[in-house]
Parts: C-alpha cells; structure tokens; sequence
C-alpha cells in the first residue's frame, strides 16, 4: 500500500498513485492512420556536454577526492541537468525560480529541503522532489556522507535570490531589486512535493506506470517493469521530431537501442540520452528483478513516432 503525504502546496502526494492523469487529455492512445513525420535527414549530433550514456562509477571517479562538484550533465534547448554533490553541512543559497519548477532526484546522502509553504522534510537516496515556480527553497547536506543529487531545470533559467542573500554572478545579467506578481504557484492537484521512491513505489514487486510531475513545461514519468528479452535490432523503437528525451536509472538494468550506437545497458544511477529525432528503444534488461528508468521531457504528451516497417 502506498502511503500519502499531504501537502501545503498541492493536494495529496499520493494522489496521483491512483493511476496516470494527464493534465493534457489526448482523445485516444493512438492516431488512426499512418503518416509522415519529418525525421532529422542525419541524426541529431551530441555536443558536450551531453552523451548517449553518462555512467555514474565514470562520473564519480572524475570528481574522486572531492565532496562539493557539479558535473553537467544534459544540455538542451528546453532542459539543463548536473549530477550536483555537497559535502556534510553545506547549504545552498534560498533561491527560486521565475516560470518554471525544478526537480531533482537523490543518489546519495541526506539532505535536509526547506521550500516556503511546505514543512522542512528530510530527503534521502530514491527521494524525487519537486519544487513549485516561485517558491524559494534551499537545501543543506545533513549527516557525516556528501549528499549527491541529479537536478533538471528548464534550460537557461536564472536562479532568484531574496534580499538577505549575495546572488551568485551570471554572465551577460545583472541582478537588480525589484518586487514582482503574479505570486507563487499553486502547482498542479497531482504533481506531489516528493516521492519517496524506496518505500512508496519499491515496496513491493509490482510494476508501475504513473507520472512524477507533468505540466505545460515538463513530463516526467516513473516507469518500472519486470525484466524482458532483448528485442532484435530490427525494432528500431520510435523518435520525437522536435524534443531530446533523457532517462534517470533509478533501480536495476535498463537496456537501449539508440541510433547510431550498438545496445547497451545502463545502470543505477546512470543517465542516458536519445538526441531530438534519434530512433530509440528502451527496455528493463534481463537479470534484475525489476528495473526503473525516469524519463524527462519538456512537453507532455509528446509524439512518439514508431516505424511501420
């Protein structure tokens, strides 16, 4: 049984276990007839730092010996995303965001998040949060391990600061005092403040198909399946014509097909990203229970584009 968590912002957290609800209805789940889409003439390139597969043991040992790094991790028209680390006792600036949520999931640690409107809870490995625009909120390493995030924002979003903190510099911008409206969001009914991933969804071993946040702006899903075989290549999966989609691995093995790359197979922790127009095909690999892959786009719902041959 999932278990609820109330809300200051929205309504129930759990309240969106009872099954998807997109909050842009489709009319059926399938357009009738076959079309043409304009798929990129050649695949969408990967400029750092983005990669097909950033393997989180390769990630950790680049920053081995340090406990405060960020390594930057996708980079898109729509979507930023670093894997952040913060060691024991270290907090950020209170800050927010003007027009859009952030939200991050943790890999390591604890950490202790203070959004406004909603009572300071402690998050730890699995926790998937989800701030509000225009809610200020800060985040500070609890106990003696660094705590190690991966953290999506819309991309090229400025961070906000209130008077009482120093704004970190950007290039190109100057921080000016000013008063704003409208005020904070309200946030959708079904979009929760967190997920505790370990105990609300893994507690049992059951799949699972149900959104974590969804709104004009960002779709991410939680996708949990039993293992299945490896399809042959010839299943060349689908594409989106206009939007890059990238993967947290939350538990397990997730296998991949991506234009242009030979199948591989990511781990816990890993991020895996199929290029704007790329055909893909992701899948719970054989030998693990169950596995667990978040994905992350810009729009819901989007197209997915499936070969007819």
């Amino acid at each position: 049984m999932i278990a609820l968590v109330t809300t200051a912002i929205g309504t129930p957290a759990g309240a969106q276990f009872n099954g998807r609800e997109d909050p842009m209805p489709v009319t059926a789940p399938k357009i009738a007839d076959a079309y043409w889409s304009a798929k990129p003439a050649a695949p969408t390139p990967y400029a750092a730092p983005n990669k097909v597969h950033w393997k989180l043991s390769d990630i950790l040992a680049a920053h081995r010996g340090r406990t405060d790094w960020v390594q930057p991790i996708v980079r898109n028209p729509e979507q930023d995303a670093d894997y952040i680390s913060m060691s024991p006792g270290t907090r950020t600036k209170r800050l927010m965001y003007a027009d859009d949520r952030v939200v991050w999931i943790v890999q390591a640690g604890a950490m202790r998040v203070s959004i406004d409107g909603q009572e300071p809870f402690v998050a730890t490995k699995g926790f998937m949060v989800n701030v509000p625009f225009r809610h200020f909120y800060s985040i500070e390493t609890v106990g003696d391990q660094p705590s190690l995030r991966f953290e999506v924002r819309q991309a090229g979003s400025a961070p906000l600061f209130p008077l009482n903190e120093t704004p970190d510099p950007i290039a190109g911008r100057t921080y000016v005092k000013v008063t704003g409206s409208p005020g904070p969001a309200k946030d959708r009914d079904t979009n929760p403040i967190y997920v505790d991933f370990w105990k609300q969804i893994a507690a049992s071993d059951a799949p699972y198909n149900g959104k974590f946040v969804w709104d004009d702006h960002f779709t991410s899903n939680i996708l949990r399946t039993k293992p299945q075989p490896v399809a042959p290549a010839t299943n060349r999966g689908h594409f989106h014509g206009d939007w890059t989609e990238f993967w947290f691995i939350m538990e397990g093995r997730v296998g991949y097909q991506i234009e242009g790359f030979p199948y591989f197979e990511a781990e816990q922790g890993d991020i895996v990203t199929a290029q704007k127009g790329r055909w893909h095909r992701p899948g719970s690999a054989p030998g693990a229970p169950m596995s667990t892959r978040i994905p992350f786009n810009p729009r819901p719902v989007i197209l997915h584009n499936f070969a007819t041959d």
